[in-house]
């Protein structure tokens, strides 16, 4: 099995368990787990801990401008005032940046399926196809095979980050670090254990959730956050976003961040819309072919985002208040495929690649994912309000920071134990906190190095090296805003 080592990358892309045959002879779950045993000898758990920046290190403001190539220009400004808030929104959105700085870095070179961007806001709620509320991981664009330890470091980091916006002290950044990395560690040791098909069955809904939390108070942002995400339906986001127009219900436009669209561009869409239906199953392709399109509006969302392509289409049923909202969102290369042998040969269509990976990655998913072709762009398509949510970062106190860390960090290791290699990760990662001390470590490193990039974007963006929307500046140092 392919390995790298410090600061060599060698990394093999493949998920050999879906791909190979139902003939072979299987690998025991104890060879697997003697398999990650020994991967300690080559990488040393300790090894993990370490951060450097080496001399070749590009500089992040230029990785920043590489992925601005393709975007709308009009819509940059905006992107870069997102991330110019703070650390935590400059994390957010250089996905590209720490990308290239974890490719660089000690690895066992067990590749699931990985999130790509496993920061601690990518975790939320939505609506399982049953109506329930679950909380999972929640963004996939940057989804591919990779190691795991890309996404561990990047939620560690983001822990670490975060409380310190949040006014954690180091120690109770640390402390909600090793919650996080110890929760991965026994969920994906609990993994290892169970039949394979049970894997894909471990679920955490809100019920469970609550449950789950040990802090009151996070208990009670639990239950004010689920009520708002509950109130995230379509037909409740009538009267927000839309407004009746000789007769018929248009998307109301909202500047820069709702605009209209074009009669070509709408014709465009409809017609990659049709193309979408027949990438659904048969049940969800005639219950949604029932609906028909009556508008379209470009809308930005998130902030690595900011600049793709992104529409909201609605659709009505047989009733003005039978309404569904999709949202297609541009879908472009992972930022991790350059640093992955074989890259994207596996999905010519990126589209295609972020659905099954979020059904891959996902106990339950929208059933209404799909993807489509507009003007050669590619797009994946979901529902646009589907009781989606968040538990605000600003809403918690730093023993709350530290109960969620355990919780995304159980969600974390569900979601790669259900592609692959979960007994070789189990055999590396063991039963101490060997790992959880080495990634504490890295993340307190690598919370210092995002903010330095964050003061060299700033600093970027007052020399006018980088355009951002006016008084952007003015609210530097002001963490978890909206978007």
């Amino acid at each position: 099995m392919p390995v790298r080592d410090a600061g060599h990358t060698v990394l093999a892309s493949a998920d050999s368990e879906v791909f190979s045959s139902l003939r072979r002879r299987p690998t025991s779950r104890e060879e697997r787990y003697a398999m990650g045993r020994e991967l300690r000898h080559q990488v040393p758990r300790k090894s993990l801990g370490e951060w450097r920046v080496g001399s070749d290190r590009p500089n992040p403001v230029d990785l920043v401008k590489e992925s601005h190539q393709g975007r709308l220009d009009w819509l940059i400004p905006v992107r870069v005032a997102r991330m110019v808030t703070s650390p935590y929104g400059f994390l957010r959105g250089t996905a590209i940046v720490m990308a290239h700085d974890v490719a660089g870095l000690p690895a066992t070179g067990i590749t699931p399926v990985i999130c790509g961007d496993a920061h601690l806001g990518n975790f939320g709620f939505y609506a399982s196809p049953e109506g329930e509320l679950v909380i999972d991981l929640n963004d996939f664009d940057e989804a591919h095979p990779g190691s795991w330890e890309w996404d561990l470091r990047r939620l560690a980091a983001s822990i670490w980050v975060a409380g310190r916006e949040n006014g954690s002290s180091e120690s109770q950044c640390r402390d909600s670090v090793l919650a996080c990395v110890a929760a991965y560690r026994d969920e994906v040791r609990f993994l290892a254990e169970q039949p394979l098909l049970m894997r894909s069955y471990n679920r955490l809904d809100v019920g469970r959730l609550h449950e789950t939390a040990t802090e009151k108070s996070l208990r009670d942002e639990i239950e004010r956050s689920a009520k708002r995400a509950r109130a995230r339906t379509s037909d409740r986001a009538l009267p927000r976003f839309t407004a009746e127009h000789e007769g018929q219900r248009r998307i109301v436009e909202d500047p820069p961040l709702i605009t209209r669209v074009t009669e070509d561009v709408a014709e465009h869409l409809a017609e990659a819309l049709d193309s979408y239906l027949d990438t659904l199953a048969p049940h969800w392709r005639r219950a949604l072919g029932g609906y028909t399109l009556v508008d379209l509006a470009h809308k930005v969302v998130g902030v690595g985002s900011v600049g793709l392509r992104a529409y909201v289409a609605l659709l009505e049923g047989s009733t003005p208040e039978d309404v569904v909202f999709l949202q297609l969102k541009q879908a472009r290369r992972s930022v991790l495929a350059r640093y992955v042998h074989g890259d994207s040969a596996w999905h010519r269509h990126q589209g295609q690649r972020v659905v099954e990976y979020q059904q891959a990655l996902q106990t339950v998913s929208d059933p209404l994912l799909g993807w489509t072709t507009v003007d050669g762009l590619q797009y994946y398509v979901r529902q646009f309000r589907n009781m989606k949510g968040t538990i605000p970062l600003d809403a918690i106190d730093a023993a709350a920071l530290t109960d969620y860390a355990g919780i995304v960090g159980h969600l974390l290791a569900k979601g790669h134990a259900r592609t692959s290699g979960a007994s070789m990760i189990a055999g590396y990662v063991g039963g101490s906190d060997k790992i959880d001390r080495a990634l504490a470590t890295f993340a307190r490193q690598y919370a210092d190095q995002t903010e330095a990039d964050h003061a060299a974007l700033v600093k970027a963006v007052r020399l006018g090296q980088l355009p951002v929307t006016a008084g952007a500046l003015d609210r530097v140092g002001s963490a978890f805003r909206p978007g």
